[in-house]
């Protein structure tokens, strides 16, 4: 297949935020009605785009201080930054993901809890990873998380979230729930609003397949 990556940098505007809606909990249960399966399909990181596992890895590594793994699945991403020397820990709100994750990757600590309401500290962490753990945030309520990544931070600390990119914010039928399609600019936006300065964005073209995108910032 054909694969196309494209990088940017960007420079940091305001815009203006809108009221915030809360999440419900219809995600979580519909993730653990297909937390198996999931966990068969996408729970490894041998499962990954060589890309992808790049990414992530050159980003860990540049961190200073300890990593949350933000919507951590069953773990894999969790387990694999502490094998490489990183102070992680995963959060998730899915119950079966948690329990997996424990059984697997004993010794790994792993909470169950929200991305809105994160358990640590102000200005405690150096990394906050966000692999497509966030696209089912309505876009109304998407600073909700961005603005408690911010508060969980220290001072340039370092923000990774994956998505799926499209030319507009809108959403689509996703195998498990609903999920929503960010353009690059879009989410740059909201990450700025948010406090963050976007460092760089990737956009992953495959033919036949949905564009896949990331951004980095802090």
């Amino acid at each position: 297949m054909r694969e196309q990556r494209v990088v940017r940098r960007r420079r940091r505007n305001t815009v203006r935020i809108p009221r915030l809606v809360v999440m419900t909990d219809d995600v979580a249960r519909a993730y653990s009605r297909r937390a198996a399966e999931y966990s068969a399909l996408f729970g490894d990181v041998g499962a990954a785009h060589p890309s992808d596992r790049q990414l992530i890895e050159t980003w860990a590594d540049s961190l200073d201080g300890p990593v949350i793994d933000a919507g951590c699945g069953p773990g894999h991403w969790t387990h694999h930054l502490t094998d490489r020397g990183r102070d992680a820990r995963g959060v998730d709100q899915v119950p079966e993901f948690i329990d997996r994750a424990r059984r697997t990757y004993p010794g790994v600590p792993f909470t169950l809890g929200s991305l809105n309401t994160l358990d640590a500290e102000d200005a405690s962490v150096g990394g906050v990873l966000a692999w497509y753990s966030l696209i089912h945030h309505e876009p109304s309520a998407i600073r909700m998380p961005l603005h408690e990544f911010r508060r969980v931070l220290r001072p340039g600390g370092g923000l990774l979230i994956g998505f799926l990119e499209g030319p507009v914010v809108e959403g689509y039928a996703h195998a498990v729930t609903p999920a929503y399609l960010w353009s690059v600019d879009a989410l740059s936006a909201e990450l700025q609003s948010a406090g963050f300065e976007v460092v760089e964005s990737h956009v992953r073209k495959t033919a036949g397949q949905r564009s896949q995108g990331a951004i980095v910032a802090r």
